[in-house]
């Protein structure tokens, strides 16, 4: 709290006044990475013709911005596969849209929160809504619109089959190592999210 309170140029009482405990903060900046990570699919949705440069284009920004490391858990449920009436896989329902339940929030420092990645917090009073709704609203916008881009990649062939929204947003979260020197954290972080993508694109039956 003390390191957030002076990137923030305020005095520590008034985080706590604001904040009134280190998960309220986390929270706080989970809601406004989720945000981010909605706008940055929108824009790959409305400025990328081909299916899997918007997917693509989606993926390396918000990797590139260090979004993603503190997604709310409903977003990352990637679980056990539900064999539908016709027999095909289907993804699990928790993983296309948001579950009304309680998000737990880390105890823990995360990285990017008093590290040199924290974006500006906008430090004002939070009472527009109990926590979970907004958990839940920012959580279906983000699902909501990388589903569309996930369903226009699958569409065009070019992503696999089995890929859920979850997938995508875990290799977002995945594809964020956090390292003390940034140009090897953005050399890892590029690496990583090359290999990921060659994952999930799909290949031609041999």
């Amino acid at each position: 709290m003390e390191d957030v309170a002076r990137r923030a140029r305020v005095g520590v009482g008034t985080v706590y006044r604001r904040f009134p405990s280190k998960d309220v903060l986390v929270r706080r900046i989970a809601e406004e990475e989720t945000a981010r990570l909605t706008e940055q699919a929108r824009t790959a949705l409305g400025q990328e013709e081909e299916p899997w440069s918007a997917l693509s284009r989606f993926l390396r920004t918000s990797v590139a911005s260090g979004a993603g490391r503190l997604l709310p858990p409903q977003v990352l449920r990637v679980g056990v596969e539900v064999e539908a009436e016709d027999g095909r896989a289907q993804a699990p329902a928790a993983a296309a849209a948001p579950a009304p339940e309680r998000a737990r929030v880390p105890q823990q420092r995360q990285p990017g929160i008093a590290g040199g990645q924290l974006h500006e917090l906008r430090l004002v009073e939070q009472r527009p809504a109990p926590a979970e709704e907004r958990d839940d609203a920012g959580a279906a916008a983000l699902l909501e619109v990388v589903g569309r881009l996930v369903e226009r990649a699958r569409a065009a062939g070019e992503l696999r089959e089995d890929v859920t929204v979850a997938d995508v947003l875990l290799v977002i979260a995945t594809a964020a190592p956090s390292l003390p020197d940034a140009a090897q954290q953005a050399a890892a972080s590029s690496r990583l999210l090359d290999i990921l993508l060659e994952g999930l694109r799909s290949r031609p039956v041999a």
